[in-house]
């Protein structure tokens, strides 16, 4: 006996919709938005760099295209963590919730590491191992603040995010083991990939 075939639907059917998840309570929603301001107006100073040809002059003029490649790259990365703060934040992420916990705890990392760095060096002046305490100046104090605020603010929404969707040890345990990895890449693979390109001389 022969089979009627069964005529398939020529429309896609759409993507099944991400589990929703709990909503965040009322201050982790504004920590995620005043984190997605802090990496908005942090790329607005790559912006600025850019178009005020600050690497034009003084000694790096000659690394002036890598550093403006550089900058941009940058640039999209801090839209990037203020897309990641914002969809933290949402019932229903548009991220899958492994995916989105780990670049939480990885922005978290990465701006911890960052802000022990500047820490030990506060500390070596004090104690003049690595320099003075006259070095310390209230714009340097201000700056590690800065940078203190944006880990404290990305571990408040990675622990939150963790609770909610219940994503446990192995999304954080990337994201730290990746942080290292991430700044390796932004302060060393990335200009030694503009050197291989030509766009900035080597060392």
């Amino acid at each position: 006996m022969r089979r009627t075939p069964v005529p398939r639907s020529s429309a896609r059917e759409p993507a099944p919709a991400l589990p929703r998840l709990p909503a965040p309570g009322g201050p982790v929603v504004v920590v995620g938005w005043l984190m997605a301001a802090w990496c908005v107006g942090f790329a607005a100073v790559n912006v600025g760099l850019v178009a005020g040809d600050s690497f034009e002059g003084g000694p790096y003029a000659e690394y002036a295209d890598g550093l403006a490649a550089m900058s941009w790259i940058v640039f999209a990365l801090k839209l990037v963590g203020a897309a990641v703060a914002l969809d933290s934040v949402r019932d229903r992420p548009g991220a899958p919730a492994p995916a989105l916990g780990v670049l939480l705890w990885g922005a978290t990392a990465l701006l911890g590491v960052y802000v022990t760095g500047s820490l030990l060096e506060v500390v070596g002046m004090v104690t003049g191992l690595t320099g003075s305490p006259e070095e310390i100046t209230p714009s340097g104090v201000l700056y590690v603040a800065f940078f203190l605020a944006g880990a404290l603010g990305y571990g408040v929404l990675a622990t939150s995010f963790a609770r909610r969707s219940g994503t446990g040890r192995g999304s954080a345990l990337i994201g730290l083991l990746l942080a290292p990895v991430g700044l390796g890449l932004l302060l060393v693979g990335i200009p030694l990939v503009l050197v291989a390109l030509g766009v900035m001389p080597g060392y």
